[in-house]
């Protein structure tokens, strides 16, 4: 029987190179496995479907969230399948595990003005202020992920097509349409921004960090909670509230849920539903604010 860091290791390679994972989730799964293999003592021995619901029972009278529950038992099937195929395990108990449904929030979106406001707001000719604008055109615009924001390359933009060439979670590859704005956007970062910033070595990055390097998930982080402090009354939200706010007003001005499901890259339309949920809400309040007899 193999020790921890066997199992640990061979798993990380299962996640990475079998499972194409992401960096996030693999990460995520170690953790969890190691809280696993910790509460066991190290040992895999004896471990079935008992072990695994009074581990679970115990992780939520600890107080973990809904969603870190679900994601552990999501884990925990991934791994016993796992260790069942490599003959650790005599049998699968993680076939026997219920799926741990983690509670869906209603995500926090801009209005379209708000929207418009933070888009509309005065920016500078320097590269950095260049940049930001064209990144917060292009998120909310095509609604994309901060990672596969990151991720592109000059050359992924098609500007007579008015598309961006995406790599997804699973390395699926989808084209994502955008507007007039980001593409100006973009054309005025790319021609007076990026080449200011570019030293030996820079690489076909899109968007580039002050030092040449591409730029990284925090930076566009720290970017959009800056772009939507200027705003009075917009909530303070990262660039995944922007992804959550295009694919509301997407809706709201009437494009079907499939569209959006594929512009967004979801895998399972149950995924893209919640903005429905949203658009709803949102009337919901609306109505209570302005009729008489609400």
């Amino acid at each position: 029987m193999p020790d921890v860091d066997e199992v640990l290791a061979e798993f990380e390679k299962h996640l990475r190179f079998e499972r194409d994972l992401s960096p996030h989730t693999v990460r995520a799964y170690l953790s969890d496995l190691a809280a696993l293999m910790a509460h066991r003592g190290g040992e895999l021995g004896g471990l079935d479907i008992a072990v695994l619901r009074g581990w679970l029972a115990e992780q939520h009278a600890a107080g973990l969230s809904r969603a870190t529950l679900a994601r552990r038992t999501a884990c925990v099937r991934t791994f016993t399948a796992f260790a069942h195929r490599r003959g650790w395990l005599a049998d699968d108990p993680g076939l026997l595990l219920g799926s741990a449904k983690a509670a869906r929030a209603l995500p926090a979106v801009l209005d379209q003005e708000q929207a418009q406001a933070v888009l509309d707001a005065p920016q500078g000719s320097e590269p950095k202020e260049l940049r930001d604008q064209a990144i917060m055109e292009l998120l909310y615009a095509t609604g994309v992920r901060v990672g596969e924001l990151c991720a592109l390359d000059v050359d992924d933009v098609d500007r007579d097509r008015h598309v961006v060439r995406v790599l997804g979670k699973g390395r699926k590859e989808r084209s994502v349409p955008f507007g007039l704005p980001a593409l100006r956007a973009v054309d005025r970062w790319c021609v007076h921004g990026r080449p200011r910033w570019i030293r030996e070595g820079t690489g076909p990055a899109l968007f580039l960090g002050a030092r040449g390097g591409r730029i990284d998930a925090g930076t566009v982080r720290r970017i959009v909670h800056a772009r939507l402090r200027q705003v009075d009354g917009a909530p303070d939200m990262g660039p995944h509230g922007l992804r959550h706010s295009a694919a509301t007003h997407l809706l709201e001005g009437g494009a079907d849920l499939r569209s959006v499901q594929e512009m967004l890259g979801h895998a399972s339309l149950n995924t893209t539903q919640i903005y429905t949920h949203v658009s709803i809400e949102r009337l919901r309040a609306a109505y209570r604010q302005a009729h008489p007899r609400a």
